[in-house]
Order: structure tokens, then sequence, then C-alpha cells
């Protein structure tokens, strides 16, 4: 997927191209040019947002349900307050702006498959914030129909706000064998991520 720069910030696109090897990507340095740029652009494309040079033009954007459809929001200090409001509003991915290699190629693949992607302590936040450990009694229904009773001590504890080292350690379970259930539970479930997850079952 093509990469959209949006920043008035010439030096952070210039470091983000160079820690990321990105090639070919194309920049927008105001609201105004992202209109234009987006306009002509045919192929697919990931927006890489700014946060700290344009937030008052992603904040429009949201405001007047304008964003753009693949939208990645970057910040030099991000904040849990923040990321909830952007990914809550169909922001796509929110990371730290000196994101390592190796989330920043986690995130890109996350968002061209149409995921959600966000920083571990900023997941347990949303999923905290977004339901109540119990859930609604299709849900209960739903999970008690199609998972096994380990894949549902699974989604109580991802509905708690859990990182999967702390579901490893609270069922007494490797940290691997919690990737295998929660795997299982989003093909079961037919959800791709935790955010549609506790969406699907709040």
């Amino acid at each position: 997927m093509k990469i959209l720069f949006f920043s008035s910030d010439i030096g952070a696109i210039d470091e983000w191209k160079k820690r990321h090897a990105i090639k070919g990507s194309t920049t927008a340095y105001d609201a105004e040019s992202l209109d234009k740029i987006l306009s002509a652009l045919k192929e697919p494309h990931i927006v890489m947002a700014d946060y700290d040079s344009v937030a008052h033009d992603i904040n429009k954007l949201i405001t007047s349900n304008k964003l753009p459809e693949n939208t990645i929001v970057l910040e030099k200090t991000p904040e849990i307050s923040s990321g909830k409001m952007l990914v809550s509003h169909g922001v796509k991915a929110y990371a730290n702006a000196r994101i390592s290699n190796a989330h920043y190629l986690q995130m890109i693949n996350a968002v061209a498959n149409a995921k959600v992607w966000t920083y571990p302590e900023l997941t347990a936040a949303l999923a905290k914030g977004s339901s109540a450990p119990t859930i609604n009694d299709d849900a209960k229904e739903l999970i008690q129909n199609r998972l096994s009773p380990k894949e549902i001590e699974v989604v109580y504890s991802i509905l708690d706000g859990l990182t999967n080292d702390a579901i490893a350690s609270q069922l007494d379970i490797t940290t691997r064998t919690v990737k295998a259930h929660i795997s299982s539970i989003f093909s079961k479930l037919r959800v791709n991520d935790r955010l549609s997850l506790v969406l699907l079952l709040k």
C-alpha cells in the first residue's frame, strides 16, 4: 500500500522515511493538499499523520466526518486519552512517532488488512473502557455456542483489559497458548482484532 504522509514537519517525515526505509511515498503538508492528493490517488493507500503538527486538521476531518479510511496517527508522546478518542472516531492505528521498525511493520500490515492496531496499554484501556466484565445475554449465548470453556475464560480476560502476558499468568498457561486461543476465538466469532471482539460482545 502507498504511504501518504500528512505533516507540516519535514523533519518528522524524513525521520520516518529513514527509520522505516519507506520508498515511493507522497506528502501532504496541510488539509487542502491532503484533499487534492486523496482525490487524485487511484491505488490503495495509508495516511500516516503527524499529530504533533496537524492535530487541528485531523480533528477537523473527524468532526466533519471526512477522515480518510486508512488513517494512522503518530505522536511523539502518545496519550491513552488521545488514543481512545482517535480510535473511537475511526483512526486505524495510534502509536509513538518513534515506533520501532518491527512494530511499524505490524501496524502497517494490520491496517492494510482492515484491522485496528494500538500499543498494548492503549488496547487494554480501550477494552476496559468499552465493556464491563459482564456481557449481554445474546453475547453470552454466542460464546457458549461457539467457544470452548478455556476460550471463554480468555474472552473475559480480554474484556477485563488484560494483555496476553497477564492472561497467561492469570490462567496459568503460556503466552503462546493464549495467542493460539485468541486466534481461534477471532476465527470462531468472525472478528479481526480485540476491539472488534469487544464491540461484538458489549
